[in-house]
Parts: structure tokens; sequence; C-alpha cells
């Protein structure tokens, strides 16, 4: 079945400004939920982790993996805190609309807001403003546009198509694999409901193993968008690329 967005159109100097209700409903539940994360994990923290601590910390280590892969330390250091927040509010994201959708008439307003490519696409273009910001910060306005010309100047048009490919593929990415598994995920729920015992027999094992693997799907596409994340970045900040 086909279900809208809920839509609030606003308008500005005789244009109109849409936003999806739904999908800002949705991001600021995963950055509440993100939010109380960090806040129970670092209470009370101890030198020696225990419980929630031990959680919070293994986060820490594994984006400082990824950090550590891509660039120095000395450099890459500053990004951990970035790392961290994207890696967990990007797995919260694609786990909220797995359990569930709520639907109001045909309205959907519960489900993964990175189920929504404007929602995608605005974090990758964040994220590669982001490589610009720090790269001529770090390196230099003059040293940074002057890498666009090398090694030889005509490649010049070459890489701004190159920044403009790398946010539609980020984004489009993770917008792609979750969208996918939440229409697999209603199809199957569907069953269970349209054509009644024999639907639930047929489709409850399908939607439990799709279940276990959009949690896979998930937590795998967070990992991608945090590592080329740290790749472009090391990309821009880093003298030897």
């Amino acid at each position: 079945m086909e279900h809208e967005s809920p839509l609030y159109t606003l308008k500005i100097a005789g244009h109109d400004l849409i936003f999806n209700l739904s999908s800002m409903l949705m991001i600021t539940v995963a950055a509440v939920i993100v939010f109380i994360i960090a806040v129970l994990c670092t209470r009370n923290l101890s030198v020696r982790p225990h419980g929630k601590q031990n959680f919070i910390e293994w986060v820490f280590d594994f984006t400082r993996g990824i950090i550590n892969s891509n660039m120095a330390w000395n450099k890459g250091g500053r990004f951990h805190f970035l790392a961290v927040t994207l890696l967990l509010f990007i797995f919260v994201a694609n786990m909220l609309g797995l359990p569930f959708a709520i639907v109001s008439g045909h309205t959907l307003w519960w489900k993964s807001p990175t189920a929504d490519p404007t929602v995608t696409l605005t974090l990758s273009t964040l994220m590669v403003l982001l490589t610009h910001f720090y790269g001529i910060k770090m390196r230099g306005s003059g040293n940074y546009f002057k890498s666009f010309a090398q090694p030889v100047w005509f490649m010049v048009p070459f890489k701004i198509i190159e920044e403009f490919s790398s946010t539609l593929t980020l984004g489009l990415r993770l917008y792609g694999n979750i969208f996918a598994g939440e229409v697999l995920l209603g199809l199957l729920a569907g069953l269970l409901t349209t054509f009644g015992a024999l639907g639930a027999i047929g489709g409850f094992i399908p939607l439990v193993i799709w279940q276990g693997f959009s949690i896979f799907v998930g937590s795998i596409q967070a990992y991608i968008f945090v590592m080329l994340s740290m790749v472009y970045m090391s990309h821009k900040v880093s003298d030897d690329h």
C-alpha cells in the first residue's frame, strides 16, 4: 500500500518551502536517543570501565581505528567526536523503522529518517562541506586550492565532478539500502494481515529473517558512511594526497 508523507508548506517571498514532518520528527527522535545513550554511558566514569561504560569505550575505540586507518592521529584526532556522533546517530536512525511503522490514515509518521533521500543527501552534503572547511583551515587556502590542479591543471573539472559524485554516492547509498529494507519489511508484514493463516505461515519466518538481516545492513551502512567520510576528510587535510 502507498503511504503519503506528512508535508507542511511554508510560503516565503512567494516561494513554497516544503517540510517533511515525519522526517523532522524521526531526526529529533534519533538525536534524543543518541543523547540519552551518551548521558547514560558516560555517567559515573571509572578508571576500570564496567557495564554501560564498556559500550561507549568500545564505540570510541572502534571509531579511532577507522580514523587511524585513514590519517595520522595528530590530524585525525580532532574528528574523533564527529565520527562517534555520526556512527551512533546513523545507526539509531537506521534502526528506528525496523520494529514497526506508525501510519495514520494513509500518512506514514514513524519510519527510519535515513529512508528519506533528503535526509541522507543533507548528511552527505554537510560532510563534504566539512572536508573542504577543514582542508582550508589545516592546509591554508593557497595549498588547498592548488591541490585541485595537481598533477596537471586540466584535472580541475574532473575533481569538481568528483566532489558532486562523492556527495551523491555517499547519501544515496545509505538511502537506497535503508529504504529497500523497509519496503520489503512492509510487503512481508502485509502478508501476515492480508492472507490470513496462510499468509502468517508464509510471511512470519521471512519477516524475522529479514529483520535480522536489516539490522546487519543498517549497522554496515552506518560504518560505511563514517568510514567514507573519514576517507574524504583525510584526502582534504593531508598534504600527501
